[in-house]
């Protein structure tokens, strides 16, 4: 078994794609010509997107969608760099939520924590 992708499920795959281009530096990988589904460059392990629509027609039985009017789910996608606070700065410049800034664990990683336009949570952590 191989870990390939994680899928986040979002109300505008194109937004969602344009906003983590802006706020975290990816580059977009590819859009389906439908929009419903998208992933970027993130190394052999993909980052992707769907449309809620998408997963509403794959999950038969429905599913929690993201929001920010919600706490965050238990979940959440980590980025790595060696500048936290840069990183932190231009997501949230970028329309991300702060959570809680950044600051250092006592295992000595610097770690702050955004959530995305759909509320997915996302640690900004530095190298180990």
């Amino acid at each position: 078994m191989k870990f390939s992708y994680t899928i986040l499920y979002v109300k505008d795959v194109t937004q969602s794609v344009a906003f983590y281009e802006k706020a975290f530096g990816l580059q977009q990988h590819f859009i389906d010509e439908s929009g419903q589904y998208a992933q970027m460059e993130t190394g052999s392990t993909k980052l992707a997107f769907a449309s809620n629509e998408l997963a509403n027609s794959n999950l038969t039985n429905g599913f929690q969608e993201n929001n920010l009017k919600n706490q965050p789910a238990g979940v959440e996608i980590a980025f790595t760099t060696d500048d936290v606070d840069t990183a932190f700065n231009r997501a949230v410049e970028a329309g991300a939520v702060s959570e809680v800034a950044p600051k250092q664990k006592p295992w000595g990683q610097k770690v702050g924590y955004v959530r995305d336009l759909d509320g997915v949570l996302i640690e900004i952590a530095g190298l180990m």
